[in-house]
């Protein structure tokens, strides 16, 4: 969506005034350009740069449709959505020379016979340190990310020996033999 034509030199020329304004008047602006009272905790400098973006989206255009439909997302759940396991996903990890397999259920995670509220409270049973679970049971990275499927890529051991878990529902495990070495 393109604003009307204006000439980019004016609109940095009148951002560059609203930093001389005083908090009042910033307020004054505010109901011209939003055409309401601004929520009274902004701070000056917040008022500012919010009236400068509205004048820029008023020139120049604002996002795409992508990029709302993104950001109403990351507003709506706080971040990139998480993902989610359905009961009935069974996760295999081997750790020290130990095979562990935990099921996905409606309220949790089991994991010998007792529920789990989290894929970390069982790493940290496992292992007796404080894990994140899905990093444990190789559904993230590193950083938090999920972590990245590659068909190619054969299971990588850890330095305990551990090899990272890998998922699979119910009616997989009724007819597969869990192999060996266990591939992401």
């Amino acid at each position: 969506m393109r604003g009307q034509s204006t000439n980019p030199a004016a609109i940095e020329a009148e951002i560059a005034h609203l930093r001389s304004l005083a908090l009042d008047a910033l307020r004054r602006h505010w109901r011209v350009i939003f055409g309401r009272t601004p929520p009274a905790d902004l701070s000056k400098d917040l008022l500012g740069r919010m009236i400068a973006y509205r004048l820029q989206e008023r020139a120049f255009g604002g996002l795409d449709r992508e990029s709302l439909r993104f950001l109403d997302g990351l507003a709506r759940h706080g971040g990139p959505p998480r993902r989610r396991l359905k009961p009935g996903t069974v996760l295999v990890r081997d750790y020290q020379g130990q095979r562990h397999t935990v099921t996905v259920v409606s309220d949790g995670f089991d994991w010998q016979g007792a529920t789990y509220p989290s894929l970390s409270a069982i790493a940290r049973a496992i292992t007796g340190t404080a894990w994140s679970g899905p990093r444990f049971f190789a559904l993230a990275r590193g950083n938090g990310a999920p972590a990245r499927r590659n068909k190619n890529a054969s299971a990588r051991e850890g330095r305990d020996g551990s090899h990272p878990a890998r998922g699979m529902n119910t009616s997989e495990m009724n007819t597969a033999s869990l192999p060996l070495h266990l591939r992401p």
